[in-house]
């Protein structure tokens, strides 16, 4: 069974930074996906950033594209999201989440991905 737990999060004013962490445990294939979302108040949950363990396929939303930056550690257990210059509209739970599969491209889409963290709050003013 995969678990989630997510880290990092915070309250921090326009323009500022947060990091996110994630880290992954009970994978039992060698190749799968992880992936950010976010989900404010009254809205759909949407795609952040995402990226695959084989071959570390990465995709961004337009949306924070030049801001946002997705990783994994060396051991592809832990995925980090680094986001600068925030926005107001940035601010959400955001949410991790991962399939055991590995994507040719990656979705961006929430029905795609089986496990999902507790989520931790961004709030950007």
């Amino acid at each position: 069974h995969v678990q989630l737990v997510e880290s990092g999060g915070g309250s921090v004013q326009s323009g500022g930074s947060l990091n996110l962490s994630c880290v992954a445990s009970g994978f039992t294939v060698d190749t799968y996906t992880m992936g950010w979302f976010r989900q404010a108040p009254g809205k759909e949950r949407e795609g952040v950033a995402v990226a695959t363990s084989h071959k570390n396929t990465i995709r961004l939303a337009d949306s924070v594209k030049g801001r946002f930056t997705v990783s994994h550690d060396n051991a592809k257990t832990t995925l980090y999201l680094q986001m600068t210059n925030l926005e107001p509209e940035d601010t959400a739970t955001y949410y991790c989440a991962a399939e055991d599969r590995w994507y040719f491209r990656p979705p961006l889409t929430a029905p795609e991905y089986t496990y999902w963290g507790q989520g931790t709050q961004v709030t950007v003013s």
